[in-house]
């Protein structure tokens, strides 16, 4: 087996310094919105965005005024994304059937698919403004049929991107605060005077807002733990060097600390896409950032067969993985850890960032080994329920219960169990003894 790293990225050292720094950022910020509510959120606000405003909650006639100065060409592309969207959603809801079955005579057992009763969305509008992320946690909320959903954009240059207080409103938000950063997740999560807390915070953002969700955790549920966007180009000879390179920074673009990944087992294929990185680099808009994030966390690895390349792809688990080879169906059996796959040289990580109807919110930093993306079913719950009908069932069940409580010590518990062999099924059951 040969696996050759032609680049490689940040040694991991490096990094865990930076996530501390932030760790005890955010930290302190969510202990003071505790503690002062309204005013720590109002200084914070102006602190990081110069934004001080009596209420933060944007009114109807301010939602009105910002879609008005949304053009007629983005309205309908914002169409356009939110029906692809949600009709995936909505078929993924449908898959979510509530059952219930008689296991055995008289003992029925079901579940039901219940909605979180209330979900705060952030959408990152600093560097970018995602108005995407609108469609993607909103929409999707609304489809799984949450009661009230509220979102967060960001200030820019003191007011709300009318884009993005478009598609928040257009995909079903019922509140819209005009806040950014870990003030408007602590906000939202935390509640203050003028804020109603959410059970749920969902969407992408910053080092900051990703951590300030780790740290909420627990008090509220959140969508999974998001960091820098990272994607990843499985390729063979069948593709060139401009597809991949183009595809690698299309997404490095994102932030200082995006990883971006070729894996391939062509030395001329990593040879030349490393030439065409420096090429495009020189004249890439976003190189300023794209070429940070190359430099400190791009790798380039070079594998003998699509089996080793299988392997380290399933061991880097990154979020986006574009795979463009000549087997990407092997590719869509084979692959376990990621955030989602984009097949074929037809497909691309963007259109799935913004428009093609699957949800871009994603597990980073491994997390894709043990958890999917954001979906219409993090919004569900799954509620289990038991009914036990007949007389019968309930001796009979009671006296498997009773001598399991039992064997565990749990006596209380065999009690409760041996009460309903004693009522329903006729039987003397002392205290503290196994129905036999």
């Amino acid at each position: 087996m040969t696996i050759t790293p032609l680049k490689t990225a940040k040694p991991e050292a490096e990094r865990a310094e930076d996530d501390a720094k932030v760790r005890a950022t955010v930290e302190s910020t969510l202990t003071d919105i505790e503690a002062r509510g309204d005013a720590a959120v109002s200084e914070l606000s102006q602190k990081f965005d110069g934004v001080t405003r009596p209420d933060y909650r944007l009114s109807p006639s301010e939602i009105e005024a910002a879609i008005n100065n949304v053009s007629t060409r983005d309205m309908e592309d914002i169409r356009f994304a939110q029906a692809q969207i949600r009709r995936f959603a909505e078929g993924q809801r449908a898959s979510m059937t509530d059952i219930e079955v008689e296991t055995m005579p008289g003992v029925v057992l079901g579940h039901r698919n219940i909605p979180v009763q209330s979900v705060g969305c952030y959408v990152p509008g600093g560097k970018f403004p995602m108005v995407a992320s609108a469609h993607m946690s909103v929409l999707t909320a609304n489809v799984a049929g949450v009661p009230r959903i509220i979102a967060a954009p960001p200030p820019q240059k003191g007011a709300p991107h009318p884009a993005i207080v478009a598609a928040m409103h257009m995909g079903g938000a019922h509140e819209i605060y005009l806040l950014g950063g870990i003030q408007a997740v602590g906000a939202m999560a935390i509640g203050t005077e003028s804020i109603d807390p959410v059970h749920m915070l969902v969407g992408p953002g910053n080092a900051f807002v990703a951590e300030a969700k780790r740290q909420l955790f627990g008090r509220v549920g959140i969508d999974l733990f998001a960091g820098p966007t990272e994607t990843m180009v499985i390729a063979d000879d069948t593709v060139d060097a401009e597809l991949c390179a183009t595809d690698l920074l299309g997404q490095a673009e994102h932030g200082y600390n995006s990883p971006a990944a070729l894996i391939t087992n062509s030395r001329k294929l990593a040879e030349d896409t490393l030439a065409e990185i420096d090429r495009l680099l020189a004249i890439l808009p976003t190189a300023e950032t794209a070429a940070t994030s190359w430099r400190d966390y791009g790798e380039v690895i070079l594998c003998d067969t699509h089996e080793e390349m299988l392997q380290v792809a399933n061991d880097m688990a990154y979020e986006h993985v574009q795979v463009m080879t000549d087997r990407d169906d092997w590719y869509l059996e084979q692959m376990h850890s990621y955030g989602a796959l984009f097949l074929g040289a037809r497909t691309n990580v963007a259109n799935g960032d913004k428009v093609i109807g699957t949800n871009h919110t994603l597990p980073t930093k491994k997390a894709g080994r043990y958890t999917g993306g954001l979906w219409v079913g993090k919004f569900l719950k799954t509620h289990s329920y038991q009914r036990i009908t007949t007389d019968a069932a309930a001796a009979e069940i009671g006296a498997y219960g009773s001598r399991l409580c039992m064997l565990e010590g749990f006596v209380g518990h065999a009690e409760q169990c041996n009460i309903r062999v004693r009522r329903y099924g006729g039987r003397n059951v002392p205290y503290g003894v196994a129905a036999e």
